[in-house]
């Protein structure tokens, strides 16, 4: 009988706990936390990652150095210092850790003792060093990092008065590419290749010239060079797409060019034997978009060849297995990343699913993975019920194990969104189309709900089935979040992607629509209480659907480009839009420019319209946002816009600035909502 009652007891008290389950918030966006950069140990027992967080008070994102053993167990914090600490690397020995991690000065690199737990600060640095890898005996560290050049002077001033307030002096640029969005303008200088010993010393530069040496860096196996990619060509700057693989000889700073291709030729990776060197590499033929594949060449450039001809999607992150037979990487499929491993005769086995975790706003492609040399892989892991978490696959598993749980605390007790994946017919061509459809916390399909399109940016990118903090705060609002990968988006081969080549924006709007009228009739969308938004590319696609049709409630169209002419000529990447995205120059082909510039359609819009943008885009420039809002307010159709302050394209950058979007969206919606 008191077994009973107590049994009782218990289930009284456990209802109150359950019913205090919230859906997701807008504060519980500062309480997450996801891995980045998990790095195995060579003998596969520990994995070191870099911990984010956001900083509700600084409002940023930060990242510590944790520790923890691959069954899960030792968890623990690196050191003790709170401050940015990044790009961690194991000795081969894995005796050591190098890494980089911030000072009052700036970046520096640092060494930690595995067995004392002791850290020390190895250089002192003018610039932030980047690329940072171990010599195969571990005596040298060698990275990549800024060398300043002087600026262009065009006239000579006369001397200022003593205490005179005269206004700044001119900023004078001569260069091809003189500013980055986020980053602002460019300081004149390149990127050169140097080594310091692990110990600590004097950093000696190896590379010279006006050339940018940047990537990844592979030692040989004697440790006398270092591989890398660049492009040291004359034409340089104009020839931008294209980029080799070099050697420089760590000693006499010979340097030897090992690939010569019209084409991009990166990420260099040295065999174990130290006799083939794996690279990734395309023949560029101009378009929109071409499947990058992995190739292999002899350490003197010799016998190159590719061996991932028979699959059709881009490889990135190559790792040698540790006998040399073949190489990890990674890739996108059908909105997921997948690691995988190809053997030297092109025999391609998928390892695992799921890896992400660069973005927590919305569900794009991201991630790490690093492999031991008993073949044990560490990775980061999403899905759409949480953030990246650190995943294990043991080398003869069948599955890979989550050995953390940063965020139990507080998704336990969220009701997330379920997220559901939909295939649908293009109603163009037939070909099949992917979507992901989230429903509202608590879903009742007798209900009728608001119907909310997000259209991702790129336009060639994807979404997947990743956690997205942005679709879980529209399903926490009450909307069904439907979002697409029309065509254009990767992870679906290269003729898929490229069908955006002189087409853009094209039938990736009927794609869109096809995918709304799918639901539709599935009885999950209603035509009454459509809605419509994106940004960057997915601004564009919101911009031209609006123009294209009626059907929407309300708009936000974010951070758009709405006339190709003149955003092609301002934007940071202006010099690379001429015969990959359009046929030629704005003025040799301005019809065709205009043709696919929403700005076209602006006289067909009659849908309420919010137009949002970061004051400091580089990318696509305010003056592009204005434009579809000055169009829309001489033409009388309700509107606003909203200028996020020191904002750049990457909105999200700023936890407060992610909030700011989504709650100006919701606002907007909630206007016109039925």
């Amino acid at each position: 009988m008191l077994r009973f009652l107590f049994s009782l007891f218990l289930l009284f008290l456990w209802q109150p706990i359950k019913a205090q389950k919230k859906n997701f918030s807008y504060i519980d966006i500062f309480d997450l936390q996801y891995v980045s950069d998990a790095q195995i140990s060579p003998d596969g027992n520990w994995v070191v990652y870099r911990r984010m967080a956001f900083d509700i008070m600084k409002d940023k994102v930060s990242g510590n150095l944790w520790m923890i053993k691959t069954d899960g167990s030792k968890h623990q914090k690196l050191t003790s210092r709170e401050v940015s600490e990044s790009n961690p690397r194991w000795s081969p020995q894995g005796d050591r850790l190098a890494f980089v991690s911030s000072t009052n000065e700036g970046s520096e690199i640092y060494i930690h003792w595995i067995a004392s737990g002791k850290i020390a600060k190895v250089t002192q640095l003018p610039f932030n060093p980047s690329a940072l890898t171990w010599s195969p005996n571990g005596q040298q560290l060698a990275f990549s990092m800024n060398v300043e050049k002087e600026p262009p002077v065009l006239a000579k001033m006369p001397k200022k008065p003593k205490d005179a307030k005269w206004a700044e002096k001119p900023r004078i640029t001569d260069r091809l590419y003189h500013e980055a969005d986020g980053r602002g303008y460019i300081d004149p200088g390149f990127n050169h290749i140097f080594m310091i010993p692990a110990d600590g010393g004097a950093p000696r530069q190896l590379t010279s010239g006006d050339f940018h040496h940047r990537g990844t860096l592979s030692w040989s196996k004697d440790g006398q060079r270092i591989y890398f990619s660049g492009n040291r060509n004359k034409d340089w700057e104009y020839d931008f797409r294209n980029s080799e693989i070099y050697s420089v000889g760590v000693y006499d700073g010979q340097i030897k060019a090992l690939t010569d291709r019209d084409g991009p030729d990166g990420h260099p990776k040295v065999s174990p034997d130290g006799t083939k060197i794996a690279y990734i590499s395309v023949e560029d033929k101009r378009q929109a978009y071409q499947v990058r594949k992995v190739h292999i060449m002899n350490k003197d450039g010799s016998d190159q060849k590719e061996i991932s001809q028979d699959l059709d999607r881009t490889v990135s992150d190559l790792v040698w297995d540790s006998k040399g037979n073949g190489l990890y990487f990674s890739y996108d499929d059908k909105g997921n990343t997948k690691i995988g491993h190809i053997n030297l005769n092109g025999k391609v086995a998928k390892l695992a699913d799921n890896m992400g975790g660069t973005s927590i706003g919305r569900p794009y492609a991201g991630g790490s993975f690093s492999v031991s040399e008993n073949g044990t892989i560490a990775f980061t892991q999403t899905r759409p019920e949480y953030p990246s978490e650190l995943a294990v696959l043991k080398s003869k598993a069948k599955t890979p194990a989550r050995i953390t749980s940063l965020n139990k605390a507080l998704l336990d007790f969220r009701n997330l969104g379920k997220v559901e994946e939909i295939w649908y017919a293009s109603s163009f061509d037939q070909r099949d189309i992917q979507g992901w459809v989230v429903y509202p916390p608590n879903y009742d399909a007798s209900k009728k709900y608001p119907f909310l399109v997000e259209n991702h940016g790129g336009p060639i990118l994807n979404y997947g089935d990743r956690f997205s903090a942005e679709m879980q705060l529209y399903a926490a609002a009450g909307y069904i979040v439907f979002y697409p990968n029309p065509r254009g988006s990767t992870g679906y081969g290269e003729e898929f992607a490229n069908l955006l080549y002189r087409n853009y924006p094209g039938e990736d709007y009927n794609d869109v629509m096809d995918g709304v009228d799918y639901c539709i009739q599935k009885g999950i969308a209603h035509e009454d209480q459509l809605f419509v938004t994106g940004g960057s590319a997915g601004g564009i696609m919101s911009a031209w659907m609006i123009g294209k049709n009626n059907r929407f409630e309300a708009a936000v169209v974010a951070k758009p480009v709405m006339n190709w002419i003149s955003k092609t000529l301002v934007a940071d990447n202006y010099f690379r839009y001429a015969n990959s995205r359009y046929p030629g120059q704005p003025w040799e082909s301005f019809e065709t420019y205009w043709k696919f510039s929403p700005i076209s359609l602006v006289g067909n819009v009659e849908t309420p319209t919010m137009v949002l943008v970061g004051m400091d885009d580089l990318r696509t420039p305010p003056s592009e946002a204005k434009q579809l809002y000055h169009a829309l307010k001489l033409r009388k159709i309700p509107t606003v816009l909203v200028e996020i302050p020191n904002a750049s394209h990457g909105i999200a950058n700023k936890p407060s600035n992610l909030i700011t979007k989504i709650a100006h969206t919701l606002a907007w919606f909630q206007k016109y909502r039925k």
